[in-house]
């Protein structure tokens, strides 16, 4: 039995209760550092690094593992607010929303609590109370991205990440704490690190997420041991568990006004008052159920990284690293005997930004080689170089899509070996300019010519394009279909056609004017009434050659005097579309 079946579930609950407000504040003074000398900002961002240099333990700091996030990380624009209200530093600030029509506080800062000032209390009443008062307006869009910006870089403790809005995350540490220092020393690394970059955060750690997000609005800082859940939530008032404002209400007019109060009663009162949803929540707040978290990203299947001392920046060291990881990587697989398909690199700077770099291949690699080409084609041709800024103390690389590799006969089988060779150079192809711009045809079982096709990432279904069967083609005979086919028939003008089914003299396109010479055809194609609920016409297909020897691809939409007829029966003119140009 393996370690990580022996340790129950742990869960450590982040919130961030002033994050809109927290997020402008360090947008200002992102603002402010911008307009300073690029020696100078150095030096201001270098003097933010010693205090998260600092033991484990004490105060305000951490380990080099969490060196804080960057102060570009939430500049997505600015909170909102006029430009006459944007106040003094020392000013009280809050982030007002509408709501039923009224601006209302959405978030405070220190010194507005001070002033009594709390989320709800309408503008008009908060400027009465303090009129220097500094408003800003809520963005709900930029909070989530900061919010998704941190979750980002909490992956460097666990993969295991969940949202939980408006201003809350979810961490799985379960088998991951001991890599750390211990659960406390998590809880003091996180925290500080955040603190430190200008966020109010409490957290606490328990078995389930519903005890520590309760411990966390209540008591952070909270450690729950093993079975402790009913007990250290016992004392805790009711509206802890965030529940509806009509069930808290409820309950302390009943007199429940703890968490302990109503789970001393019975279960089956409470639900048949308050429902079944709230005795869930209540049971999953005790420890005595439980609900999994929603990570962010599935688990990958096959995990390796490297953590340093101290950050690497430089390309050499870099391109050493992944070679290092690819070979665990691929130990790691060749003993389950598999391929990775899907290969992901993330680098955490120590400035907290992280940056995800993903390639996928065709065929289930098994080499470092193949990894190291695939992603120093993708990392070469990259819009937005990859930028260290102050170095990685965190690289990780992951195989999040494998497969079972199939032993082929590769000394005797010349096949085997062209389609490796094939398939290679699609994956270096498609990491290059990606994955979507490299496609096969495979044939569709349809008449219609812009359907008989269908265009597919070579990556995955490089084997059903080597063995699709087309239509044969009759030997000494031309082509029955152009070489280029338009996505879309561009229209034609033809003035008169003989009818019902004749081609036309002449025709005009991109204002040009062509004269017929030679003309094959009609081959009739039928719509697909059943997919086209009968409102697709019939088309008229002719092959024609001009006088100056181009040849054409053209239809007539619609039969004439069945298809092309008013009401009364009186033919309507019909039109005319080029569909494609032969060689």
């Amino acid at each position: 039995m393996s370690a990580f079946s022996e340790n129950r579930r742990r869960i450590l609950s982040l919130w961030l209760p002033r994050l809109p407000i927290d997020r402008i504040k360090r947008q200002r003074v992102g603002n402010v550092v911008s307009q300073v000398e690029p020696r100078e900002l150095a030096n201001e961002l270098v003097g933010l690094s010693p205090p998260l240099r600092g033991r484990v333990g004490e105060r305000g700091t951490t380990d080099t593992g969490a060196r804080g996030l960057p102060l570009s990380l939430t500049l997505p624009r600015k909170g909102g607010g006029n430009d006459t209200e944007q106040g003094s530093d020392d000013a009280p600030c809050v982030v007002v929303a509408k709501q039923n029509n009224a601006l209302v506080i959405y978030a405070v800062d220190d010194a507005a609590a001070r002033l009594n000032l709390d989320i709800g209390l309408p503008l008009a009443n908060a400027r009465a109370m303090c009129p220097e008062l500094t408003v800003f307006d809520a963005d709900e869009a930029a909070d989530r991205k900061t919010l998704e910006n941190i979750a980002d870089w909490c992956d460097r403790f666990t993969p295991l990440v969940a949202l939980d809005p408006p201003h809350g995350l979810f961490l799985d540490i379960t088998g991951c704490a001991h890599l750390f220092g211990g659960e406390a020393a998590l809880l003091r690394m996180v925290c500080g690190a955040l603190t430190v970059q200008g966020f109010a955060v409490s957290a606490a750690i328990a078995g389930t997420s519903i005890c520590a997000r309760t411990l966390t609005r209540s008591t952070p800082g909270t450690i729950v041991a093993d079975g402790g859940e009913a007990e250290a939530v016992a004392r805790l008032p009711v509206f802890s568990l965030g529940a509806d404002d009509a069930i808290t209400r409820g309950l302390r007019r009943a007199g429940l006004k703890t968490i302990g109060d109503v789970a001393c009663r019975a279960r089956h009162e409470i639900t048949a008052r308050f429902g079944a949803r709230f005795t869930t929540l209540l049971a999953q707040a005790l420890g005595e159920g439980d609900a999994p978290i929603n990570p962010r990203k599935p688990l990958p299947d096959y995990i390796v990284e490297k953590r340093f001392a101290e950050p690497i920046a430089t390309e050499a060291v870099i391109s050493m690293t992944l070679s290092y990881l690819a070979e665990m990587l691929v130990k790691a697989m060749d003993r389950q005997g598999k391929g990775a398909r899907r290969l992901e690199v993330r680098f955490f700077r120590t400035d907290g930004a992280v940056r995800a770099i993903a390639v996928d291949a065709g065929r289930p690699v098994t080499r470092r080689e193949v990894i190291d080409r695939l992603f120093r084609e993708r990392l070469d041709a990259l819009n937005d170089p990859l930028d260290p800024g102050f170095g990685f103390d965190l690289v990780r690389l992951s195989a999040s899509r494998t497969e079972i590799v199939v032993q082929q006969q590769r000394d005797l089988d010349a096949a085997v070996h062209d389609n490796d060779e094939l398939s290679a150079l699609i994956d270096r192809i498609a990491a290059r300019i990606g994955g979507r711009r490299v496609v096969v045809h495979l044939p569709q079982d349809t008449h219609i010519p812009e359907r008989a096709a269908l265009a597919v990432p070579a990556q995955h279904s490089l084997a059903a394009a080597t063995q699709a069967a087309w239509p044969p083609r009759i030997e000494s005979e031309p082509p029955l279909r152009p070489l280029r086919l338009f996505e879309k028939p561009e229209p034609i003008k033809v003035p008169f056609a003989m009818v019902p089914d004749g081609p036309p003299h002449h025709f005009t396109w991109r204002r040009a004017t062509h004269m017929v010479a030679r003309v094959e055809g009609p081959e009739r194609i039928a719509m697909e009434w059943w997919k086209q609920d009968g409102k697709a016409l019939t088309r008229d297909y002719f092959r024609i050659e001009d006088e100056e020897g181009r040849r054409f691809w053209i239809f007539r939409d619609g039969l004439y005097g069945s298809e092309l007829a008013d009401e009364k029966g009186e033919p309507l003119p019909a039109s005319w579309y080029v569909h494609g140009l032969f060689a």
